[in-house]
């Protein structure tokens, strides 16, 4: 979906863009005096930089306020589990597999052996969460699972020829269910 909104924004500004340069084209074959209209481009000039900042500005909020991320990693620390997870060649180690729907999770990660990338994937294989696994350092991660079923983790950081098998399923289950 934000993809789509992306694509016809941008070919909304590519065409007034267009526009632009066919204005500014069309005006410089008519011969004019230079200091009325450098005058009137300076006047325009700051107009045009507060409006582009506010655009620019709304949609930086907007983008984001849709990260994953804001406001889990306080929530998960006070009320949820901690799971330690360790990366090495070619597996993910958990220390904890049991995993409930609403259950704020704070993963702590880290790595054996090289560096590897946690990347938490829903059922549709879209990342919902990802920090980086290194040696001799821990990175954390808050998520609370909304829906049950199967995530994945993969590594995101080629590590060696057997990175593209360092995959695990972790099931959550649903609220008092099984």
């Amino acid at each position: 979906m934000y993809q789509s909104i992306a694509w016809y924004a941008t070919l909304f500004f590519v065409f007034l863009l267009a526009l632009a340069f066919s204005f500014v084209y069309g005006e410089s074959r008519k011969f004019k005096e230079y200091g009325p209209i450098q005058e009137k481009g300076y006047k325009i000039r700051k107009f045009y930089f507060l409006g582009l900042l506010a655009v620019m500005g709304f949609a930086s909020a907007i983008s984001l306020s849709k990260l994953p991320y804001h406001d889990q990693h306080a929530h998960a620390e006070a009320n949820g589990k901690v799971v330690d997870v360790t990366g090495m060649q070619f597996s993910w180690i958990l220390s904890n597999e049991d995993f409930v729907v609403g259950e704020p999770i704070q993963f702590r990660v880290t790595s054996k052996d090289v560096t590897h990338g946690f990347g938490l994937y829903d059922r549709d294989l879209k990342l919902i969460a990802q920090t980086q696994a290194m040696p001799d350092y821990t990175n954390t991660v808050s998520v609370t699972f909304e829906k049950p079923g199967t995530y994945k983790i993969l590594c995101l950081e080629y590590c060696s020829t057997g990175h593209h098998v360092m995959m695990k399923d972790i099931i959550v289950k649903p609220k008092g269910g099984k």
